[in-house]
């Protein structure tokens, strides 16, 4: 069964908005990576090839029920330079927390058409939602915990450059 015509715009503003997230999560990898933090770089640089993952599924989801999928324009993440690794990880949670907010409105807007066959998939993005907000979350309490504590920051950083590539939290 074919989207409409406004679900197709939906499911292509999502995809753009994926694209938009790996972008800014690379910006942020290159604010840590300028602070010699290789392991939170590390980790922000796979929440960017994650976040190309996650528009991979909605790109392939608009093909399989015959609409057109498309990347519109991306703009440039608003991150300045010289953030704090706190603060990097707060406009992490930011960026998270719209992503989310846009999958729900997704969802709304699908049951609101009886697009029952949307559902899985974004069944699936909610949970991954709440997985990726309670991760980022966690890190910011550490952080805030470790303070200015440069051994604690390391730790943090070597922990995180511990996951490995492709890997999930």
């Amino acid at each position: 069964m074919k989207l409409s015509n406004d679900l197709e715009k939906k499911f292509q503003d999502q995809i753009t908005l994926e694209y938009a997230a790996s972008v800014t999560y690379r910006q942020l990898a290159i604010e840590a990576e300028e602070q010699d933090l290789t392991g939170i770089a590390a980790w922000l640089r796979n929440q960017a090839a994650e976040e190309l993952e996650h528009a991979d599924k909605f790109i392939q989801h608009v093909i399989d029920r015959g609409n057109h999928a498309a990347i519109g324009t991306i703009n440039a993440p608003h991150v300045a330079p010289g953030l704090t690794v706190l603060e990097i990880f707060e406009a992490a949670l930011a960026h998270e927390q719209k992503v989310s907010e846009s999958i729900r409105e997704l969802y709304r807007s699908a049951d609101k058409e009886g697009d029952y066959d949307s559902r899985p998939l974004l069944n699936w993005f909610v949970d991954e939602q709440v997985e990726e907000e309670s991760t980022v979350s966690e890190i910011i309490g550490r952080l805030r915990l470790v303070g200015e504590d440069g051994s604690g920051l390391l730790r943090i950083d070597a922990e995180l450059g511990s996951r490995g590539e492709g890997e999930e939290d």
